[in-house]
């Protein structure tokens, strides 16, 4: 990294639990390729902000890294885990791609929909969910599936999505 590029990094942008975990994946690959840790450092500083990157959190990334400005906008705008907007609580990805389709997506985000009484793309009032329809989570065994956080849900109906969210806080 660059004496200016380091410069450019404040604590506020990236906090030093940040630039340790990024430290981490920077270290599996070559000196000259620490770039290749992007996903890993977008995923990082995502978490560390409620769900969503800012374009300042995007920028830090980028002089961390030693990359170009655009290189990390491209990653982040390509990739369906990373948001540009505040998200809610609990993120509800809903996989629409053809076996989850075949098996009856449409019917679990049309109940979603209804149940949260938003559309896709948009949060609930309270803050607590936010509503995306993506492809492939590469569950397709388990069609129709949605992931929340981290965690995959398989196999859905509507009673067990409902169940699902009664259980979430």
């Amino acid at each position: 990294m660059t004496a200016q590029a380091k410069t450019m990094i404040s604590p506020a942008v990236l906090s030093a639990n940040a630039r340790q975990q990024i430290d981490h994946w920077v270290q599996k690959y070559p000196p000259d390729q620490k770039q290749s840790a992007v996903i890993a450092a977008l995923t990082i500083v995502q978490d560390e902000n409620g769900g969503w990157l800012t374009t300042e959190l995007m920028d830090g990334v980028a002089a961390y890294l030693g990359m170009p400005k655009i290189a990390v906008y491209e990653v982040a705008t390509f990739y369906t885990m990373f948001e540009l907007e505040k998200v809610g609580r609990h993120k509800i990805c809903v996989c629409t791609n053809i076996s989850c389709m075949l098996c009856g997506s449409d019917e679990i985000m049309q109940h979603l929909k209804q149940k949260l009484g938003i559309d896709v793309g948009q949060t609930t009032e309270d803050g607590k969910f936010t509503l995306k329809s993506v492809e492939c989570l590469a569950a397709c065994g388990g069609a129709p599936m949605m992931q929340i956080g981290r965690d995959y849900h398989e196999h859905l109906t509507p009673q067990k999505v409902d169940d699902i969210l009664a259980g979430l806080e």
